[in-house]
């Protein structure tokens, strides 16, 4: 157990917005680590998502945090709000997940003077341009000062912060997957999870698991379609997630998708699938590759940080974003010859236990505890 200086044991809360997708599991995997240290640890994020879901799951207080995902005229009462809730769980170290929990997290300096810790799970000048861009980069180069641990997913985001000219306390805790739960599939565990899914049990299937934003770039899977099917006309598409964008990935119209509401477990359709596709405009390190990775499926995806991380040689396809054609030949070609994605699974399956979870936690408690170690 770790104690305080006191003997008491360590008190962690973490701070989140989002409450859904991978953040969400990351911050379960953390808490559910941490409660097992004999920690106690509370969750303060919005109502919704699965986050609360998850912490009922591992025994931690969830506290309801109504924050908004992007900052706007709230900010300032999101963050005086948080700041109470801080003075009231009374943490020795507060971790900020996201941007946005780390703008109303660190608007206010450190929260109630408590040691930091920010995560920012992909830059928030990502997402921004023009004035945005560069009042975004501005802003985390100043609450650098105010970060007693700077987290990074991988080392792409780490770069990546370097060259928007934040400096400060940075450590690279890379994301991780649960092996025990996502194990290699082979032709029988597919064909018995298609037949869960209602799906054929020949057809070839992509599968793109994730939130239906601008940043995850489904719109660009959508244009790469019509080529796929085009050389591949029996393969199918499965886009599972929720998101902005469904509407008007909808309209498209194009055969062969199949539109999917986002769930919890997403191991049923990586067993599905022939490939896992990432059409991703930026990212930090995300989770949906390592758990296809350990799934055994190939990945076809972006060459920008944190997926040209992951996906190495051997282990699928990096091509550039916004580049439909680039993509439906990745695709195609391991739709069209099955012994292609087979043999990259398999060496997937292998990589990924340089991902294990288990590794994650630890680390994350190390850094954890010299956050708190600092404290005053």
């Amino acid at each position: 157990m770790a104690e305080r200086g006191d003997g008491a044991p360590l008190r962690v809360l973490h701070v989140s917005q989002p409450n859904g997708g991978g953040v969400a599991v990351y911050v379960g995997q953390a808490v559910g680590d941490q409660r097992k240290r004999g920690w106690e640890v509370a969750v303060a994020c919005p109502p919704g998502g699965d986050l609360p879901a998850r912490c009922a799951a591992a025994g931690v207080p969830w506290f309801n945090w109504d924050a908004g995902r992007a900052p706007g005229p709230r900010t300032l009462l999101e963050s005086l709000r948080l700041s109470r809730l801080v003075r009231t769980f009374a943490p020795d170290v507060v971790h900020l997940h996201s941007s946005k929990a780390g703008l109303a997290g660190r608007l206010l300096r450190r929260p109630a003077g408590t040691p930091t810790i920010f995560q920012p799970h992909g830059w928030s000048w990502l997402a921004a341009t023009g004035r945005q861009d560069a009042a975004s980069r501005r802003w985390e180069r100043i609450a650098a000062r105010w970060s007693d641990a700077l987290v990074c997913v991988g080392s792409g985001e780490l770069r990546e912060g370097m060259c928007g000219g934040v400096r400060g306390p940075f450590t690279v805790v890379r994301n991780g997957v649960d092996r025990r739960r996502f194990t290699p599939a082979d032709g029988p565990a597919r064909l018995a999870a298609r037949t869960r899914l209602g799906l054929p049990a020949a057809a070839p299937l992509a599968v793109c698991i994730g939130r239906l934003t601008r940043q995850k770039g489904q719109d660009v899977l959508v244009a790469a379609w019509p080529a796929v099917t085009a050389r591949c006309p029996s393969a199918r598409l499965a886009i599972v997630g929720d998101g902005e964008d469904l509407d008007r990935l909808r309209r498209e119209r194009v055969p062969g998708i199949r539109f999917v509401p986002a769930v919890q477990d997403p191991r049923d359709w990586l067993s599905a699938a022939n490939l896992v596709v990432l059409p991703s405009r930026w990212e930090g390190l995300p989770l949906t590759a390592l758990e296809a990775l350990a799934t055994g499926r190939p990945l076809v995806g972006t060459d920008v940080p944190g997926i040209t991380e992951v996906v190495g040689p051997g282990l699928g396809a990096l091509v550039p974003a916004d580049d439909p054609a680039a993509l439906a030949a990745e695709m195609a070609g391991r739709l069209l010859f099955p012994g292609i994605a087979e043999r990259e699974g398999r060496a997937a399956a292998l990589a990924s236990a340089d991902y294990d979870v288990a590794a994650t936690v630890a680390l994350l408690a190390d850094v954890t505890r010299g956050v708190a170690g600092r404290g005053t």
